[in-house]
């Protein structure tokens, strides 16, 4: 059943994004979070990370977890839109928010911090003592989100908490602060083993934050039309 997060916003004029966002085509969901905030209240601050990177996955996608079958463990895959799966991935916690049709998803890939008059100066500095570098200095913000699980790990979010949980507007959802991409790299994803569908172009990156993401699209070497595609943002 959609919930309408209107009902109980988690302040005035505060715009969480409804299940029926994500209970559509998981591509297009992907494209579209591009831009959207994740906010997630940790000890009374809102913590805060601009989507910048995402991928899509369908059940049959041999890169998809949902590929492998229905588990208790990927139930939240096989559920309607707005559904919350979290996994561990090289030893670190992953997000993804499940699309239209049972099995599809979109992986949240990177992110970039987000300050705002909700999230503010103290939030990110919770966020870089969440997700110190190797010598337990600050990150650079830049780099504080810039990969899957160093997302997880400066917002605080963890496979315990969330794992097939719905979104619950006082303490974690995403939300439509405005912003949209001008611009956007579409490419293969990453990670993907050989054999396992590895060349479905199913990644997208806000230009504007290549140079943040996991592996900046645009690097030297790679080829517009041949390792990706830039499209037009569709937003009205």
């Amino acid at each position: 059943m959609s919930r309408d997060p209107t009902l109980n916003p988690p302040w005035p004029g505060a715009r969480p994004l409804a299940d029926t966002f994500f209970d559509r085509d998981a591509q297009l969901v992907a494209r579209e979070l591009l831009g959207k905030v994740i906010r997630h209240r940790v000890d009374g601050r809102w913590l805060a990370a601009r989507i910048i990177e995402t991928e899509a996955y369908y059940l049959v996608d041999k890169g998809s977890h949902a590929s492998l079958g229905y588990t208790h463990k990927r139930r939240a895959l096989f559920l309607d839109g707005g559904h919350i799966y979290m996994y561990y991935a090289r030893g670190g916690d992953s997000l993804n928010f499940s699309a239209h049709g049972a099995g599809n998803a979109v992986l949240i890939k990177s992110g970039h911090p987000w300050v705002d008059d909700i999230s503010q100066a103290d939030a990110l500095a919770a966020m870089q003592l969440n997700n110190p570098d190797a010598r337990g200095q600050a990150r650079a913000p830049e780099q504080l989100c810039a990969g899957q699980t160093l997302l997880c790990k400066a917002l605080g979010l963890k496979v315990p908490d969330w794992d097939g949980q719905r979104f619950d507007w006082q303490r974690l959802f995403v939300e439509d602060v405005g912003e949209r991409p001008a611009r956007i790299i579409q490419a293969a994803r990453l990670g993907i083993p050989h054999g396992r569908d590895e060349h479905l172009p199913y990644r997208f990156v806000d230009a504007a934050y290549a140079r943040h993401c996991t592996r900046n699209p645009l690097r030297r070497g790679q080829v517009e039309g041949q390792d990706y595609q830039l499209i037009e943002d569709k937003h009205p």
